[in-house]
């Protein structure tokens, strides 16, 4: 999938509308996470060096169309300002005579913020008009925002069929450390897949299967997995209906010679509470009514040593019930032993929100090939499925020989 991006762009003295994905937790009007920020600011630098005026936009929580003050953009417009050494100031609305006031006194090399996108309900429904209210804000467009290329939004779809459209440096990244590991990953190549429910990755499962050499299932997945072959999984999170699906990827997968890793021993606990009794036992021998909440040791064990040749790995999902600390040990673990992969030379590429919080609180983040930031988009993209605010950027025209 190639783009034309920011680098092909003459931005010099341009309005140019970026749109970026500051969707980042507050508390007490204080960013608690910046990463999304600091994913933004290689492109932001490179069209400031050029002389570019950039307009910044991006959506925040789900306000619904209307204005809420705790999900206003300021907090996030400090914290840019931190990171860029400079002051970004934000706008009172993403529309109106202030806003258009701003953008006329925006300075080639300045920087502006708009105000939450979503407290326009037309940014959702991909308005026409108020994607043209906002394309006549720029001359040219750039999407950096992959973590929202899976929606249909006026800011990712509707004003990028208006301007001339680039894909941001961030946007560049994902598509090309996602785009290899479908289309030409180093073998041999390791898919772990965890959360919750089977269900909301099914279809990653699916696509991959003829992709991988291995794959590893963990977290509550698992566990419709495991029932899937007849075993007790007392009252863990499962899902009876997807027992089938489980069925069918793990004939299918034995029928084209991946090898599929499912927990041998796991953590039971009485309660999926903190402070609650817990103990490891064998996969066969689960109590009616305790729950499955991580892996035990052997099962990472067996984890590290199919993966200790691999050359491409990568990892959606935790392990266990990984915001409770007790049952975090494998997911953490696990983290930690993809580390050292990497240092040793294999390409470890991590998305999904509990996969990145375990890398990035033990200090790990700067340690692996890639971190997506895209979230859904994602798990879309690793589906196979066309994303919207990806296909309506400009392509690269092949290179024809004289």
């Amino acid at each position: 999938m190639d783009k034309l991006t920011v680098r092909d762009l003459d931005a010099a003295g341009k309005r140019v509308f970026v749109r970026v994905d500051f969707n980042v937790p507050l508390e007490d009007g204080k960013v608690t996470d910046d990463s999304r920020i600091r994913a933004a600011i290689p492109t932001i630098k490179y069209l400031q060096d050029q002389g570019a005026k950039v307009i910044l936009a991006s959506h925040l929580g789900r306000p619904d169309g209307k204005v809420s003050d705790r999900l206003r953009l300021r907090p996030v417009a400090e914290r840019l300002s931190q990171l860029l050494g400079r002051t970004v100031p934000v706008t009172g609305d993403a529309l109106g005579v202030g806003t258009e006031d701003a953008l006329k006194r925006l300075r080639n090399g300045e920087v502006l913020l708009l105000e939450n996108l979503r407290f326009h309900a037309a940014e959702e429904k991909n308005d026409p008009k108020f994607a043209e209210q906002l394309a006549a804000y720029c001359d040219v467009y750039v999407n950096d925002a992959f973590g929202t290329a899976h929606r249909a939004h006026a800011s990712t779809v509707g004003i990028a069929k208006l301007r001339p459209a680039y894909a941001g440096l961030l946007m560049e990244k994902e598509l090309a450390n996602l785009g290899k590991l479908l289309d030409n990953p180093e073998h041999p190549f390791a898919a772990i897949i965890g959360g919750a429910k089977v269900s909301d990755k099914i279809k990653v499962l699916k696509h991959l299967l003829d992709k991988v050499d291995l794959m590893v299932i963990g977290g509550g997945m698992a566990n419709t997995f495991l029932l899937a072959q007849g075993k007790p999984i007392g009252k863990s999170l499962a899902e009876p209906d997807r027992v089938e699906d489980a069925r069918a990827i793990l004939a299918r997968a034995e029928e084209i010679g991946v090898k599929i890793i499912l927990p041998v021993d796991v953590v039971v606990a009485k309660e999926v509470t903190r402070g609650t009794e817990y103990k490891t036992l064998s996969a066969e021998k689960v109590p009616a009514s305790w729950h499955i909440v991580d892996l035990g040791k052997q099962s990472l064990t067996n984890i590290e040593a199919a993966l200790a040749d691999v050359r491409t790995v990568l990892w959606n999902g935790p392990l266990g019930v990984f915001e409770i600390p007790s049952f975090a040990h494998g997911t953490k673990a696990l983290a930690r032993f993809l580390a050292i992969r990497a240092s040793e030379g294999a390409a470890v590429v991590i998305g999904g929100g509990d996969s990145v919080a375990a890398i990035t609180q033990q200090g790990l983040a700067d340690k692996m090939t890639h971190i997506s930031t895209g979230g859904g988009a994602s798990l879309e993209f690793l589906e196979g499925r066309e994303l919207p605010g990806v296909t309506v950027l400009l392509d690269r025209k092949p290179e024809t020989s004289a």
